[in-house]
């Protein structure tokens, strides 16, 4: 069996359901998914779940990898954004809502300010 964790990497099934922490350690939510983008192999986003009962009624925030930093302290990522500023994010409810273009890609990295990894 694979080693799913080492010094510096992790596998993707152990990212999904870490802890997401804001600017203020407040949680923020968790990761529901790693979105990698297909030709250049980066990771493009951590799709956080916020706001719902047991991942019944959650929201889903396209949150740029970028903006996300793993703290040991934590024992989760941390992001610049607090709690409240989350709730202005781009998100979507389903799947149906959202779509995984250039368009809303701009918009979602030039909310978090980050850089386009693109």
């Amino acid at each position: 069996m694979a080693e799913r964790e080492t010094g510096n990497l992790i596998g993707s099934d152990k990212v999904e359901g870490t802890a997401v922490y804001g600017a203020d350690q407040e949680k923020i939510g968790s990761i529901e998914r790693v979105m990698i983008d297909k030709v250049s192999g980066k990771v493009a986003y951590a799709v956080l779940s916020y706001g719902g009962f047991l991942g019944i009624g959650d929201d889903h925030y396209p949150t740029p990898w970028s903006s996300l930093t793993y703290d040991t302290n934590l024992g989760g990522y941390r992001t610049n954004i607090t709690k409240d500023r989350l709730d202005k994010a781009p998100r979507y409810a389903s799947e149906n809502d959202w779509s995984w273009d250039r368009e809303n890609d701009q918009r979602v990295y030039d909310y978090y300010q980050a850089s386009p990894y693109w």
